[in-house]
């Protein structure tokens, strides 16, 4: 297999697992089983942030430490994390704020009847990036030299 295909492949594990650890959690917070999470964005912990920290630790253990694959990828890492606990979570509480108002006018004006609520869980915290970079991290320096061999 091509490396760079194993370093591709190491980052949408990390991904996966990322995605699988949500519904986990969900289950063990609201003792509910939601499965609808695997392919919802948001939640603990954040896929993206696996996948891009995957990705970086997969592509220093690969290429090397110094090189400009390594600064690319984190690079690129961090402004993904970055608009995960930023930008989208802004965007999370916007459509909350926003999904709270429809309903109070809903009940004053018809032509509110039939909004269909924005989704609300768009971003995360700032613990669930940190919680999602090490897992992507960690999935990444197990399996790379695996893949390597």
């Amino acid at each position: 297999m091509a490396t760079w295909n194993g370093v591709l492949l190491i980052a949408l594990l990390a991904c996966g697992v990322a995605q699988v650890a949500k519904v986990g959690v969900a289950l063990v917070q609201q003792r509910q089983w939601h499965p609808k999470i695997l392919v919802q964005s948001g939640g603990m912990p954040s896929s993206h942030a696996a996948l891009v920290a995957a990705l970086a630790v997969g592509v220093g253990q690969t290429w090397g430490w110094n090189g400009p694959e390594f600064a690319i990828a984190v690079v690129v890492a961090l402004i993904v994390m970055y608009d995960a606990s930023g930008v989208r979570l802004a965007a999370s509480r916007h459509a909350r704020l926003l999904n709270q108002m429809v309903a109070t006018l809903r009940r004053e004006h018809s032509e509110f009847q039939d909004h269909n609520p924005l989704h609300e869980l768009l971003g995360h915290t700032p613990a669930q990036v940190i919680v999602g970079g090490i897992l992507g991290a960690t999935v990444a320096w197990l399996v790379t030299p695996w893949l390597n061999t």
